[in-house]
């Protein structure tokens, strides 16, 4: 076997290889190196166009890699500590499915939290496996649901022990971490899998002072969004497995729903983000923790805003926190978060990731600098001076714990109506309702719809979050499972 070096971007340099050959192209794609399509090249550039091109001999193939790509994986393997690692080109998303998938057959039971990313319940829907929810208590102050508490998942394990798998944050998008490694041991001491969603989650594999990676905890599998924290291009992720795990099978799991015409671009972005964080990451994320913990300070300093930390560790349902998430609470100051998100980017020409009923969240990583972090600053004390005002009548809470009647999957397929929201109040629901970001439903396939929620959705509409998920793009009605 070929000895390992993290220097090694083995598809970067199989392209630049193949840059060189001046191969004439009668394959796909159709723009051949963006000669069909100039208005592309003036966009991507030359360099870009060039090598957006099919698999090949010299370049392997995603479905059954033998050469540059299993090099890429191996390095990549390597660098997270797994024992095996899949490059995936349909986002975090399509790993996060393809745990599940893997995990869980029709008629299985899966412990999860409920605040899970839609992708999780959407692979529910696709398998036919019950979800057993571990429902996270609430930080009523700041409105954000926490992590999973283990005398909670065990009190579910001894209830189900029939359960394949259990299903962790880590971190949650707020950057609160369970007790993953306790989580792990209670799960493999009762022969149940564990799968991690680590979307938000690719700098612990590589930054000091940070929560414990899902690897080194012991998990079966994580999903890691490379795009986010990582430096990849958006759409590129790994999944990581663990030596319980048969590879192979996940790779025929992934080959179910990934494209056969995987994206190279995407590829040796991943490549070449893996290399650089492998080599450099240690260095890299002190300084994207010493910005993160700079802009807290200047942030609460400013008043009326809580940008909070490790703080809140409780032991428990905070077992450890994530400093690099930029987190703040808005509410103090009159303003729901996605309030103050929509200024700072409409007034102020800064983009954060996303604001929700009581928070934003400003994404900090290897490609910020200070002076970012000041105009940031700068923008949210203006934002208090200018627009305070009273915080009364405006609503926190970012969860409700639903009462599941029916599974995703028998609700999403069944016989279905449409009915007005307010007319919809007792039924199942049949379809997902969220605000995305960050993409937590609030209503799921099979679970009972209530006036709380109704409340909740209305609300949110009201104060500008996007409404996602549902077959009316007005989410003005619900569509509900028909009565028999």
């Amino acid at each position: 076997m070929k000895e390992l070096s993290q220097t090694r971007a083995p598809i970067y340099e199989a392209l630049e290889r193949f840059r060189k050959m001046r191969i004439v192209p009668f394959d796909v794609p159709g723009h051949k190196r963006g000669r069909g399509n100039p208005e592309l090249v003036k966009l991507f550039g030359e360099q870009c166009v060039g090598i957006d091109v099919n698999s090949m001999k010299p370049l392997d193939n995603l479905c059954h890699p033998v050469s540059v790509i299993r090099e890429a994986e191996e390095l990549a393997a390597e660098a997270f500590g797994a024992a095996q690692a899949f490059l995936m080109v349909g986002g975090t998303t399509s790993s996060v499915q393809s745990m599940v998938l893997a995990a869980c057959k029709p008629g299985d039971k899966i412990i999860l939290p409920r605040n899970v990313h839609r992708s999780v319940i959407n692979a529910l829907v696709l398998c036919g496996a019950k979800p057993v929810y571990v429902n996270p208590d609430m930080n009523h102050r700041l409105g954000i649901a926490l992590g999973m508490r283990t005398d909670q998942l065990e009190q579910v394990i001894l209830e189900n022990p029939d359960a394949v798998a259990v299903f962790v944050n880590n971190p949650t998008y707020y950057g609160i971490c369970s007790d993953i490694k306790k989580i792990v041991n209670l799960a493999h001491k009762h022969g149940m899998l564990v799968l991690a969603d680590e979307a938000h989650g690719a700098h612990f594999y590589f930054g000091e002072g940070l929560p414990v990676s899902a690897m080194s905890a012991g998990a079966d599998m994580a999903a890691v969004s490379m795009h986010k924290s990582g430096g990849s291009l958006t759409q590129s992720s790994f999944l990581l497995v663990g030596q319980k795990v048969r590879g192979g099978y996940v790779r025929q799991i992934i080959n179910l729903t990934q494209t056969t015409s995987a994206s190279y671009l995407l590829m040796a972005s991943l490549d070449i983000a893996r290399r650089n964080l492998a080599l450099r990451g240690k260095e890299e994320f002190a300084k994207v923790i010493a910005m993160a913990e700079y802009a807290r300070e200047e942030i609460n300093k400013i008043g009326g805003y809580y940008a909070y930390s490790k703080e809140l560790i409780n032991g428990s349902s905070i077992f450890d926190f994530d400093i690099t998430k930029l987190s703040v609470h808005t509410l103090d100051i009159g303003l729901a978060g996605i309030e103050v998100y929509d200024i700072l980017r409409d007034e102020y020409d800064i983009q954060i990731e996303f604001g929700d009923l009581s928070n934003i969240l400003a994404y900090i990583s290897i490609g910020d600098r200070k002076q970012d972090i000041e105009r940031l600053v700068s923008a949210m004390a203006e934002i208090k001076r200018r627009y305070q005002k009273d915080k009364n009548g405006l609503m926190s809470h970012e969860y409700i714990p639903p009462s599941v009647l029916v599974t995703p999957q028998q609700a999403f397929y069944a016989p279905k109506k449409a009915l007005p929201l307010r007319e919809s109040v007792g039924k199942v629901c049949s379809e997902f309702v969220m605000c995305y970001p960050p993409g937590i439903p609030i209503l799921a396939p099979g679970e009972e719809i209530t006036e709380d929620i109704l409340d909740y959705i209305e609300y949110t509409k009201k104060k500008g979050c996007s409404i996602t998920g549902t077959e009316d793009p007005n989410v003005e009605h619900l569509n509900v499972l028909e009565e028999v």
